[in-house]
C-alpha cells in the first residue's frame, strides 16, 4: 500500500506522511483503523525504524493518528475529520482561482456548468 520514490528529493519520512494522509482523505484510511508497526512498515519499505517513527510522531502530533502503548499505532476520529475538511477547504480556495481564471478567460458559465454535471453525474451531460 505504501510506496517510497528514493529518486525523490522529498523526504522518505515525508513520504509516509504525505501517503497516509492521502489514504485518509481518501476514506481508504478511516478513523479506529489500525496502522502497521513501525517495525512492519519499516521492513516492508526497506527503511530505517526510525524514520518510520519519524513519520509517525508527526501524524501524532497533527492529530492525525493517535497511538497506545502495546495496541499500536490507530487514525484518531477527529484527525480524519479535521484532515478531510482542512483538504476540502484548500481544495474550494484552488477552485475559486481557477474560476476566476476560466471566467477571465471568457469561459462561459453553461461551459462550466456542463463540465461540473459531467463530473458529478458521472459522464452524463444534457445537450
Amino acid at each position: 500500500m505504501y510506496k517510497i520514490d528514493n529518486q525523490s528529493r522529498i523526504a522518505v519520512y515525508e513520504q509516509i506522511i504525505n501517503q497516509v494522509e492521502k489514504y485518509v482523505i481518501a476514506g481508504i484510511l478511516i478513523a479506529g483503523d489500525k496502522m502497521p508497526s513501525v517495525r512492519k512498515l519499516s521492513v516492508e519499505l526497506n527503511v530505517n525504524p526510525n524514520t518510520v517513527q519519524r513519520a509517525y510522531t508527526e501524524l501524532e502530533r497533527s492529530g492525525v493518528i493517535t497511538t497506545s502503548p502495546k495496541r499500536g499505532a490507530f487514525v484518531s476520529d477527529s484527525g480524519a475529520t479535521e484532515l478531510r475538511s482542512i483538504k476540502k477547504e484548500q481544495s474550494m480556495k484552488k477552485l475559486r482561482i481557477v474560476l476566476t481564471d476560466l471566467k477571465l478567460s471568457d469561459v462561459s458559465k453553461k461551459q462550466i456548468l456542463d463540465i461540473v454535471k459531467e463530473i458529478f453525474d458521472g459522464g452524463e451531460q444534457d445537450d
